[in-house]
């Protein structure tokens, strides 16, 4: 029976213990990996999206999107605290709900981090113009900066950072660890700045009307609508749970490193989105001549944002620069053209942790046998998963090549919902199942907070743009037909080939008599 097919705790552990990567991770290094993933796009990419999709109303659906995000990272670090191994949702589904669903789980993951990794990539392309631009007065050709989709033929900027940052985490994870906490820091230095200078000067009058597009109707557009893409901007935290097998005191760090992380973010992106609000140039949306709502990434909107650039200031909705384009419009035109180079430097931060997620995701997947075996290989030298890493690196960077920001951030958190979903079930089961099991980190009103999750996460899948909606079960579809084709025939669990050790660290078992083993 497919559903049968459900992988003991204990052997889990048992099969990471035998093949596992090396333990280097602290809490400091977590907690700084998931502000790396988390603060990015959201604030210096997807504001000028969210400003088109709510308008002011965007501070609620930051507040929306984060509230889904904290009540799933309460699901998270439970279940990460209870198997600190690679995997993430995936790990936690195999064990709880069985192979298929667990499978399904683990191909959502792939295609959330590695289409997050080919929209962080596009933006920082955005970045990377403009700096050109700004400080040296360099335009590239318009055919080798943007997709078809925007006039060009290829984003060669986003080619570039996506295949050194693959280079980089082929050469190991310590390494990676040391480069994201330096540009965190840059990250969070820049949008420091941008609140002390913004906050002061807010005109509140930019706040009214607050709701311009209203809750929203499922278009995409209105406040829930943005909080569906702004998620994109939260759900770096889970990566931090990818890192389970690779934290030192796992049961400790990796509750604070997924709590901690969200909580910082949360704070810096309340206070930078009230301070893009206020600002001169406002927040209301770009509409069309006859008063048309325009959908963000739309040929329509670029060209109605071109017309409306050449006449007058432009709008925060058209700006690719967003927090940059703030801070020059409020007359700090140097600070603003160090906010664009702060975004330039960290941005690659933020590929970095989703490629690193997918990676390990593949990792595990591969380590279980549903994919083929090779792909967890380890690097003699480095010690990190080479191959998969490549493959990872070049389908980012093909996305990265052709796509919109906006489209592929919208198809990232279908299948991140998704993941959130069966976390929230799997955790709740576990209570259930083996209560007596040692849980370092217990949720807190676990049967309220997991079906908030759930309930959040069916929401902002319902408002999400109808083309984002089809690509999760078109590519389902796809994984489905990998697995029946593959792992379902060369799944460890199915052939019989668990590790299953006499006993383990993380059960609940009285101690042994002394002089006994």
């Amino acid at each position: 029976m497919i559903f049968g097919r459900v992988k003991p705790l204990d052997a889990i552990l048992a099969t990471a213990e035998k093949k596992s990567l090396h333990r280097s991770l602290g809490a400091l290094q977590l907690t700084l990996l998931g502000v790396g993933a988390i603060i990015g796009t959201g604030i210096f990419v997807l504001t000028a999206e969210a400003a088109q999709k709510a308008g002011p109303g965007m501070m609620i659906s930051f507040v929306i999107a984060g509230a889904v995000c904290a009540v799933a990272a309460l699901c998270y670090s439970e279940l990460a605290s209870m198997v600190p191994v690679s995997g993430s949702a995936y790990t936690y589904t195999y064990a709880v709900m069985g192979e298929l669903l667990a499978w399904m789980v683990g191909w959502a993951l792939i295609l959330e981090y590695a289409v997050a990794a080919s929209a962080v990539s596009v933006g920082w392309s955005g970045y990377f113009v403009g700096q050109l631009g700004g400080w040296f007065g360099i335009t590239l050709p318009q055919e080798i900066i943007a997709g078809p989709y925007a006039g060009g033929i290829i984003n060669l900027p986003a080619v570039v950072i996506a295949l050194l940052i693959t280079g980089l985490l082929v050469v190991g994870t310590s390494e990676s660890a040391k480069v994201n906490a330096v540009l965190v820091a840059i990250k969070v230095t820049a949008l420091t700045a941008f609140i002390i200078l913004s906050l002061p000067v807010m005109q509140m009058e930019n706040f009214e009307p607050f709701m311009p597009q209203g809750w929203g109707d499922g278009s995409g557009a209105g406040v829930i609508g943005a909080a569906a893409s702004i998620f994109f901007a939260y759900v770096g935290f889970d990566a931090v749970s990818t890192a389970a097998e690779e934290t030192k005191n796992p049961q400790r760090n990796v509750p604070i490193g997924l709590i901690g992380s969200l909580a910082i973010c949360t704070v810096f992106y309340m206070l930078v989105a009230a301070g893009a609000i206020g600002s001169p140039i406002g927040s209301q949306p770009v509409t069309g001549a006859d008063g048309s709502w325009l959908a963000p990434g739309s040929t329509e909107l670029a060209q109605r944002c071109a017309a409306i650039s050449a006449a007058a200031a432009e709008p925060l909705s058209c700006s690719k620069e967003a927090l940059a384009h703030v801070l020059r419009q409020i007359g700090y035109l140097n600070v603003g053209n160090l906010i664009g180079l702060a975004a330039f430097l960290a941005l690659p931060s933020v590929i970095l942790v989703m490629i690193y997620g997918q990676t390990r995701m593949f990792f595990v997947m591969a380590r279980d046998g549903l994919l083929p075996e090779k792909l967890s290989t380890i690097h003699p030298k480095w010690k990190t998963p080479h191959v998969i890493t490549i493959i990872t690196g070049l389908g980012v960077t093909f996305a990265a090549a052709f796509l919109p920001v906006g489209k592929l951030a919208d198809i990232a958190n279908a299948g991140t919902l998704f993941a959130f979903f069966m976390v929230a079930i799997a955790v709740m089961r576990l209570r259930k199942t083996e209560p007596t099991r040692r849980r370092p980190f217990r949720a807190p009103l676990l049967f309220v907070v997991a079906p908030l999750t759930m309930i959040g996460c069916v929401v902002l899948y319902w408002f999400l743009p109808p083309d984002a909606k089809l690509v999760l079960p078109g590519w389902g579809a796809i994984g489905l037909v990998l697995y029946f084709a593959y792992g379902f025939r060369k799944s460890h669990l199915g052939r019989g080939l668990v590790d299953v050790p006499e006993h383990t660290a993380y059960e609940e078992v009285d101690p042994p008599v002394p002089g006994t083993r």
